[in-house]
């Protein structure tokens, strides 16, 4: 029995789903395609569906290509920027030491 799986649900809530399942199921043989539309109709669905997710793809591998294109200049230009960030650096704590070391040299 379903009891064995889910021994949390009571069997209200268990009747409700199963009540859900049956009407989505109901709902789902209505509106299956009976005639010639229906099933052109579903076809066209589905190849708008297809044309969509295509679309999607291609795009997000375009933008993919255009990353890994860009890297090398994002990088260059992160290199550069870190480098003059070091060299800022290094010229602050070398004048802060400088400055430190003279002081103390005069005591």
């Amino acid at each position: 029995t379903m009891e064995a799986f889910m021994p949390q649900m009571n069997r209200d809530q268990r009747n409700a789903a199963w009540q859900a399942a049956n009407q989505w199921r109901a709902r789902a043989a209505q509106t299956q395609p009976t005639g010639l539309m229906g099933s052109i109709k579903l076809l066209l669905t589905w190849l708008a569906f297809g044309a969509l997710m295509i679309v999607g793809v291609v795009l997000g591998l375009f933008f993919l290509l255009i990353g890994w294109a860009m890297m090398p200049f994002v990088r260059h230009k992160m290199k550069k920027r870190m480098e003059q960030m070091r060299a800022d650096n290094a010229q602050d704590v070398g004048g802060g030491y400088a400055y430190s070391d003279t002081s103390t040299s005069q005591h």
